[in-house]
């Protein structure tokens, strides 16, 4: 398991230093994978976001471990996504009171926005 440092943005550099991906090679999957699209910052530099370090570490695993072709490295990580993406959905409360406290703030929430419209 890679440890990836606690900070909100990774320069090219630094994914390259993480995941041990050559920078050129992370360009190109950024055109195969568009789910990778780091943001530019404003000296047009890329900005890489946690998740999307994890997720190039997923596609390495993939391609080199796994010997994925490009194809089939795109079905899987869609459908990677898809399974994350589902277990983020699920929220379980384990106490009616959790339920009811988000609900308190939330329209404690609409009473503000009415204030400040």
């Amino acid at each position: 398991m890679v440890n990836i440092p606690d900070k909100l943005y990774f320069k090219i550099g630094e994914v390259s230093k993480i995941t041990r991906v050559k920078p050129y090679v992370l360009r190109y999957w950024e055109s195969e994978f568009k789910i990778v699209n780091p943001q530019k910052s404003k000296s047009n530099q890329r900005v890489y976001k946690r998740k999307d370090v994890e997720l190039i570490l997923e596609i390495k695993k993939l391609l080199y471990n796994e010997r994925y072709t490009l194809e089939g490295a795109k079905a899987k990580i869609r459908q990677w996504l898809k399974e994350r993406n589902n277990q983020q959905m699920v929220i379980h409360f384990p106490d009616q009171r959790y339920l009811k406290t988000l609900k308190a703030i939330r329209e404690e929430l609409y009473l503000i926005k009415g204030i400040l419209s």
